[in-house]
């Protein structure tokens, strides 16, 4: 972790960046996985899933039999907070539905604009290390509330071929039916162009590794929309002389833990609080099942001291956070400030945890400063705004 005091504007480029590599790195590994998929089709996904996922399936498509016996492999708590959450989030987006809109913009001329749902939508549901079932509520819910008429999800399969039980639960209590053992980057170019098995969609929403990100800007060249350029996931503390530096320590190791290219950083007008954090981090990550991949994650950790509130704030939309927790005495001016930011935590109390499961709010944000420009997912982004006349 590199702690750093009251850094002058010109080095703030270089304290901004970013763990992720080049989209040049990794461009032309994405332009030969889309042209062998899109010319071979299912053979190509067999290839690849062989080579990245280590698997060789005899189908790529989920069975009715694998999501029963899923059903199964489920605790009865884990579904309880499952469905806990499915309503939450239904209630937050639910709430964001909208009447049509119509005025009368000259006599005689009648303007009105109504909102229809994307009909087809490809859904992207990370493996790996740690399967991201929360993901498939935070976009099946509202993909389902906007109407979307058909929804294919994509999740890779784990070395005996299988997918995750709670994501297949998730997928089925969503009322999702078309599930496909397929991940990364040709994941992503199959919903792009369609293959013998998996069908083309008109958007494809998800996070992902660095791979699957340029994977999905990469598949809006073949008209294709995504959500967001949405990368390794990353989370900004602003903190005071009031803050717990347990709780901070908590916050900055829970999405340490996503990934070893995962960012945290600490920014806060008290060093003191800086390095009692620092203390607690060394302390809690020795008992944190997933130490390694934290460990890795707080070496592209940052740890802040600004003199005042308001340089701290201007450093903080310069960053734009994915994650944004305001652990501060002073949270108004926070709130009133911030301008670039994916979510925002308020006091702490509100762990970002919480968004990231229960709360309701959507956890598929913008990442890698994208904030500044793109909304994290929402029930409008499974609609279309279209416009009408009648004069």
């Amino acid at each position: 972790m590199q702690k750093i005091s009251n850094p002058d504007k010109s080095s703030w480029e270089s304290i901004l960046k970013r763990p992720t590599v080049q989209i040049d790195d990794v461009e032309s590994t994405v332009c030969e996985v889309f042209n062998e998929v899109r010319s071979k089709g299912d053979s190509a996904l067999d290839k690849y899933t062989s080579l990245f996922d280590g698997v060789q399936l005899k189908t790529i498509q989920v069975s009715e039999s694998e999501v029963q016996q899923a059903s199964s492999q489920v605790s009865d708590s884990l579904k309880e907070a499952i469905n806990v959450a499915k309503n939450n989030i239904l209630a937050f987006h639910s709430a964001q539905k909208t009447e049509r809109i119509e005025v009368q913009t000259t006599a005689g001329v009648n303007c009105w604009q109504e909102k229809r749902p994307i009909e087809k939508v490809g859904l992207y549901i990370p493996g790996g290390t740690a399967p991201l079932f929360s993901t498939i509520l935070m976009l099946a819910v509202p993909a389902q509330l906007a109407g979307c008429k058909e929804v294919v999800l994509c999740t890779p399969p784990d070395k005996q071929g299988n997918v995750n039980p709670a994501i297949l639960y998730t997928a089925a209590l969503c009322g999702i039916k078309t599930i496909f053992k397929v991940g990364g980057i040709q994941a992503i170019a199959a919903m792009t162009f369609g293959t013998q098995t998996i069908p083309s969609v008109y958007k494809i929403f998800g996070p992902g590794n660095q791979f699957v990100t340029v994977a999905k800007q990469y598949a809006t060249r073949y008209s294709v929309a995504i959500d967001m350029p949405a990368g390794p996931s990353e989370l900004l503390v602003v903190a005071d002389q009031s803050s717990n530096p347990e709780y901070i320590a908590s916050d900055l190791l829970s999405q340490a833990e996503h990934g070893i290219d995962s960012q945290v950083i600490l920014v806060s007008t008290d060093s003191n609080i800086i390095d009692q954090v620092q203390r607690e981090i060394e302390k809690q990550l020795a008992d944190l099942p997933r130490k390694a991949i934290a460990s890795k994650a707080i070496e592209n950790s940052r740890f802040i001291y600004f003199d005042t509130q308001e340089r701290a704030m201007e450093f903080i939309n310069a960053y734009g956070p994915e994650h944004f927790i305001i652990a501060s005495s002073n949270e108004e001016f926070y709130i009133d400030g911030v301008r670039n930011a994916g979510s925002v935590f308020i006091g702490k109390y509100t762990p970002e945890s919480a968004g990231d499961y229960a709360s309701g709010t959507n956890h598929t944000l913008p990442t890698n400063g994208y904030a500044k420009q793109y909304t994290g997912v929402n029930l409008v982004s499974f609609l279309k705004s279209i416009t009408f006349h009648n004069i």
